[in-house]
């Protein structure tokens, strides 16, 4: 593709003299060269830092570099930068430059290259090739470039070192959120889209729709250079709080306005409504949307980024890194403060330098767009250097202190009757107990807690049991056999929907005397983010205990006590014991999750798959439930299936099984997501499967 010249005289000059008649922006091959290739859109696509190369094709004589001059000027708003095309022989990374491939040089049809700085702004510039002869001075524009971040060039601020790490954080078009709890981690596969056709200039859109470019564009665009500004920028803007931004956050549970958020699963649907709309904000968000859509934007822009879930994180408005959870005295979880703990939070990662803060906090970077407290009067978060929360360097800006809290506080679990402190424990783990993001190149979690917290070492993803201890009321925290007693609650196995759930209390009498216990053990449902609702099953018993006995007791709460609450759902498990001659009163909680059944999606073909060539997959469910079921599946795969293909599941008896077969023919090479998702009318789980596919090249 080329541009055919608009030109514009500037003085008079002959008919022989030097012209400009055609110039080729060479889009195949430079954005082969700049790893563009994926876009798709109406102007160039090319990386700072990277020479691209433009060929002209003048008329009316040669160029003659004794008496001719041509000068290249780019434009990005009310900015322009003029530089002449030189023969030199190598194009610089430093300053904006051009220069003749001397290769076969052609003075009728000669090639150029163009360069950028490794620091120039992000942003769609125009290009105007300006030919001054002993005749004249012409004008012409050659069209428009856009112009990206470049991890691949060590000069960029963004530039990181490993190939699958581009390939993971830059150019990989899917990947996976996790959710649940640190025992029982769910996979929910997303579908970043940055390929799609017209999402490149949607991101370019939310910079110039960003107040920052609306109060002094000038300002904006020269700022746009640095990676820390920009992801700020984008933090702000994919929330609408403040600004004209992409998504409406909704945590009541009334989504009746707009579409739930566990709806979503690819981020072109929610870029392309907000578009759609005349940008006003998209119903409605949570955090693993706002952080999903974010990565979206930043990959797009060129910066590595990467989708992170914090397990049991902390919102801690007072800054004293303590989150109190209040207990009846029969296992009941109270209502929360206004300060509280999330069982997953989740964020992004963008890799870049720190030059305002030292090259020792270099890397990755938080940034969270879910709108929770204002960062300079404005609902955004970061860039905080993970190495900065880890060694809890409370001092340096943007938001470091918060995302400490997020990873760092204790929790103090108090048991209460009418008004008054009965007993507390403290738990120094529980939070920031699991962090973790996909693996590079692999569809499993990482675990990255030891990056945020100091002297954690990677461990598995799972706790094994909560912890109970005990203080007398008015006392101080006792241990151990000091207390005579300790109590611990475990899963003996994962539930899955449509199975019981088997729990087991374990109490440990450590004294020589004999003791009778009173137990209260509770179950109440509770969203991710919320104070569980009222209790929908609960035991009361006597205990009697020998000396120095550990008893161990189970309990079992049926699919049919809980079937209502799977999908997003959670379950609190709390048991209190309560020594009937000491008044002593234990606690042990646990919250569980009970995931959802799963599409199994087949491939045929799977090793030999290569682009334009057509293929087919298997999706099949079985029913799992106590009761028919009926629904509408929906099959996507960005770069494999354009749009989306929806298919009805008609009443679907329990252990019933079905397939719909779905066609897809491959883009372009590279690992691809094949997602699926069956949303039923009358039961409120969310379904959903993924599979791998890997285009290989022919």
């Amino acid at each position: 593709m080329g541009s055919h010249i608009a030109e514009k005289t500037l003085q008079t000059h002959s008919m022989e003299d030097l012209s400009v008649q055609y110039v080729n922006l060479e889009e195949l091959d430079n954005q082969q060269k700049h790893e563009t290739q994926g876009f798709t859109p109406r102007s160039l696509v090319v990386r700072r830092g990277a020479p691209f190369r433009v060929t002209l094709t003048l008329s009316g004589r040669p160029f003659n570099p004794q008496t001719d001059t041509l000068i290249f000027k780019a434009l990005l708003g009310r900015l322009q930068v003029s530089f002449p095309i030189t023969f030199s022989k190598k194009a610089s990374r430093s300053r904006w430059g051009a220069c003749f491939n001397q290769e076969g040089l052609n003075t009728l049809v000669p090639s150029v290259f163009l360069s950028t700085p490794a620091s120039a702004a992000v942003g769609q510039y125009s290009l105007q090739l300006h030919v001054l002869t002993q005749h004249g001075q012409k004008a012409y524009m050659v069209g428009r470039f856009i112009l990206l971040c470049n991890p691949w060039s060590r000069e960029d601020a963004v530039y990181i070192p490993f190939e699958d790490q581009r390939d993971e954080y830059v150019k990989n078009e899917s990947g996976l959120l996790f959710m649940g709890t640190p025992r029982n981690l769910v996979s929910r596969p997303w579908s970043f889209d940055q390929y799609e056709p017209g999402i490149l200039e949607i991101c370019m859109m939310i910079l110039q729709l960003s107040p920052q470019h609306s109060k002094n564009p000038k300002q904006d665009y020269l700022s746009r250079g640095d990676p820390v500004y920009i992801s700020r920028v984008v933090s702000a803007m994919i929330n609408c709080e403040d600004d004209r931004g992409v998504l409406k956050g909704n945590w009541s549970g009334d989504f009746s306005q707009g579409v739930p958020p566990s709806k979503w699963t690819r981020s072109e649907d929610i870029l392309k409504l907000w578009a759609k709309s005349g940008f006003s904000p998209v119903k409605y968000g949570q955090c693993w949307v706002y952080a999903a859509v974010m990565c979206t934007v930043m990959r797009v822009l060129g910066i590595p980024t990467r989708v992170v879930t914090n397990f049991n994180s902390a919102h801690d408005t007072n800054g004293n890194l303590v989150i109190e959870e209040f207990y009846s005295e029969t296992g009941m979880k109270l209502p929360q403060t206004t300060e509280s703990i999330w069982n997953f939070h989740v964020w992004v990662e963008c890799w870049m330098t720190r030059p305002d803060l030292g090259s020792g906090l270099n890397g990755w970077q938080v940034l969270d767009p879910t709108p929770q407290e204002r960062s300079g009067g404005v609902f955004c978060c970061g860039p905080a250097p993970i190495k900065a929360i880890r060694d809890r360097h409370v001092d340096l800006p943007h938001d470091v202190p918060f995302v400490v809290a997020e990873v760092n506080a204790d929790v103090h679990m108090v048991v209460v009757r009418q008004g008054q402190v009965i007993s507390r424990s403290i738990d120094t783990e529980r939070v920031g107990s699991l962090i973790c993001t996909k693996a590079v190149g692999l569809p499993r979690p990482i675990n990255i807690t030891a990056d945020y917290k100091a002297n954690k070492a990677p461990s598995s993803s799972t706790r094994s049991r909560s912890r109970g201890s005990s203080v007398s009321p008015g006392g101080t925290l006792s241990r151990g056999s000091a207390q005579g007693l300790s109590v611990s609650m475990a899963l003996l196995k994962m539930p899955l929907s449509g199975e019981s759930i088997s729990f087991s209390v374990t109490i440990t009498n450590m004294e020589a005397i004999p003791k009778v216990l009173k137990e209260h053990v509770n179950a109440q449902a509770k969203t991710y983010n919320h104070s569980p609702s009222d209790t929908f099953w609960e035991s009361h018993s006597l205990i009697q205990m020998a000396p120095l006995e550990v008893k161990v007791l189970h309990h079992n709460i049926s699919a049919s006590q809980y079937e209502g609450l799977v999908g997003e759902d959670l379950v609190n498990l709390a048991v209190v014991l309560k020594d009937q001659a000491s008044f002593q009163t234990f606690l042990a909680s646990e919250e569980i999750n009970v995931p959802s059944p799963e599409l199994s999606i087949r491939v045929s073909d799977e090793d030999s798959i290569v682009p334009r060539k057509k293929y087919q997959a298997v999706v099949a469910f079985t029913n799992p439930f106590s009761v028919p079921v009926s629904g509408i599946l929906t099959v996507c795969a960005a770069g494999l299936i354009e749009g989306k293909v929806h298919s009805r599941i008609h009443l679907l008896q329990p252990g019933a099984s079905v397939e719909r077969i779905v066609s897809f023919t491959p883009r372009m090479v590279g690992m691809k997501m094949l997602q699926a998702s069956l949303t039923l009318e009358n039961h409120p789980s969310a379904i959903r499967g993924f599979h791998m596919v890997p285009v290989k090249a022919p």
